[in-house]
């Protein structure tokens, strides 16, 4: 069974500017110390995803599902995209 995402929590601002989230919060997002993560502002929110390195992207499951032909016909139609 998956845990549940953690609640809302008030977090301070360090005096530097830092953002310390809880370790509850790191555990569930799996953020280890010096892991790169991405910050963007959307609709007045501030949000923080975690940087997956290329290895976390590999060994995830495809999300789509192509055959060879579709491959080939779309590759086909990129290709005449791009010479116009």
């Amino acid at each position: 069974m998956t845990a549940a995402a953690p609640k809302e929590q008030v977090l301070k601002i360090g005096s530097k500017g830092e953002i310390f989230p809880p370790k509850e919060i790191r555990e569930y997002l799996g953020l280890a110390p010096n892991q790169p993560i991405i910050m963007s502002v959307h609709q007045n929110k501030l949000i923080i995803r975690k940087l997956h390195s290329l290895e976390e992207i590999l060994e995830e499951p495809p999300k789509v599902v192509i055959s060879a032909h579709a491959w080939k016909q779309f590759r086909k139609t990129l290709n005449d995209e791009l010479e116009k």
